[in-house]
């Protein structure tokens, strides 16, 4: 991948928050200790200790758009360093903003910022060209291009925007802006592998023009239409959370202490809370989970995607329990307030422990094998198995009667499902199928088990019994 080196006085840093696959950055100027934040992290820390090791000051925050899957840290660094918040001006807001409009340049010295309206993933999408005296160097293209993909279109629906319409301004935005410049223009996104803002993201921090126009499956020579039946076609279920992040991010709020602990509180307090409609989330990983845990507790492992999945089965606005392993409710609470869930009522620190001591409040859970689901099915055993992958997973294989109902929707269909059939419940390797096993239990569900390995060992499982 060649591309030109970067110009003597830009200061440049990528962030990479991986447990949201997002892709945040500081951009500034060596001649004149002016900078930018760019799609921030709700806890900003990060930039602030990176501006003053690179001897800059952040003057403005600017957002590519209004993220869905995350809280941006605008206004966090607003108030920790005076910067003024920008949007692209098609952004409304109820807090104050310095709109920036298409062809925009913001001059920090040597460096020039011009900004680019590429809507398609939403309206007010902007990218910004970062460019010096020789002209481009690299695009920060927010949510419109990203390594491998292009932002998907469909979010907006429920508030009047189709994804016909935004594909098409989409594929204006991309031929007319951003395939214009030059092949070895850098090209830095607001998403890596993982997100659900688009379907294929590759595990790349970083491609050029030139690159993304060849191997892009999203930027191949087609029409319009052809565009639009493409980049629609086999998007994930987008997580519960998002329409209430990314309507929370145009509003005035509370804004972050990332060092502030959530309050201690004992199980019996935690269970009390829970009876007056508290969610006690577990963070432990499944296999801690199903040997021992808290009656009606939901298990969202602390080491994976763990807001993401959060916010995909917990409503926005319940209250919130988190009980995991010793010194990382904090942790918890800070990356629950990454999506906007600050409800974080309490923490019981070291679970494991705390089971130990009152085992009569300990709960375990079933999993079961490959081969036992096998023999279950080829037995005539009445089972109901839910995949609770995305439907881009199961197009590669699915298990034979198994219902697909994708994590981010099943709580809104859960009459599709019978309570008081056994059920096994799988994903891909076992994170997710630990959560939505977890949140049947709390709907009344009598046996629930989880696949252990999920499809991935089912896989194995069958290619082994073939031999």
């Amino acid at each position: 991948m060649a591309s030109d080196p970067p110009p003597p006085a830009l200061v440049f840093e990528q962030f990479n928050l991986g447990c949201l696959s997002l892709y945040s950055y500081l951009v500034g100027d060596r001649t004149t200790g002016r900078a930018v934040v760019v799609d921030p992290q709700r806890d900003i820390s990060g930039y602030v200790a990176a501006a003053d090791a690179a001897g800059v000051t952040i003057e403005r925050v600017i957002e590519t758009h209004f993220h869905a899957d995350f809280l941006s840290g605008h206004l966090e660094l607003a108030a920790a360093t005076g910067a003024v918040i920008s949007y692209g001006d098609v952004a409304e807001t109820d807090f104050a903003i310095d709109p920036l409009a298409h062809g925009q340049i913001l001059d920090l010295g040597a460096i020039q910022l011009e900004i680019r309206h590429t809507p398609g993933h939403t309206p007010e999408s902007i990218s910004i060209v970062i460019s010096d005296e020789t002209g481009p160097w690299g695009v920060l293209t927010g949510d419109a291009m990203f390594i491998g993909d292009v932002g998907r279109p469909d979010l907006l629906n429920s508030i009047g925007h189709s994804a016909d319409e935004l594909a098409r301004l989409l594929y204006r935005s991309l031929h007319e802006q951003l395939l214009t410049l030059p092949d070895t223009t850098r090209v830095y996104p607001a998403h890596g592998a993982g997100s659900a803002c688009g379907k294929h993201l590759a595990d790349a921090p970083t491609s050029t023009i030139g690159e993304q126009r060849r191997t892009n499956y999203a930027l191949a020579d087609m029409d319009v239409d052809t565009f639009v039946e493409v980049v629609t076609d086999g998007q994930g279920v987008a997580p519960l959370y998002f329409s209430f992040t990314a309507d929370t991010n145009r509003r005035e709020r509370a804004l972050l202490d990332d060092s502030e602990a959530p309050v201690a509180v004992t199980l019996a307090d935690a269970l009390a809370l829970a009876d007056r409609g508290a969610v006690v989330i577990d963070t432990r990983p499944p296999e801690s989970f199903a040997s021992g845990h808290a009656r009606g507790s939901i298990n969202v492992g602390l080491d994976g995607r763990f807001a993401e999945y959060a916010g995909t089965v917990i409503r926005p606005g319940d209250e919130i329990v988190v009980a995991g392993a010793p010194g990382r409710g904090t942790e918890a609470k800070v990356r629950l307030a990454r999506i906007g869930f600050d409800n974080v009522v309490g923490a019981v620190d070291d679970i494991e422990a705390v089971l130990a001591d009152d085992p009569d409040s300990a709960c375990t859970s079933p999993r079961i094998t490959a081969a036992e689901l096998a023999g279950w099915i080829g037995q005539g055993i009445d089972v109901q198995i839910v995949d609770v992958r995305n439907p881009g997973e199961v197009v590669d294989g699915a298990i034979p009667t198994a219902r697909n109902l994708p994590l981010g929707g099943l709580i809104d269909r859960l009459d599709e499902l019978d309570p008081d059939r056994t059920t096994v419940v799988h994903c891909a390797g076992g994170y997710r199928s630990s959560i939505a096993a977890s949140v049947l239990r709390t709907r009344g569900f009598a046996t629930v088990a989880d696949l252990i390995g999920g499809y991935d060992a089912w896989e194995k499982h069958q290619v082994a019994d073939d031999r």
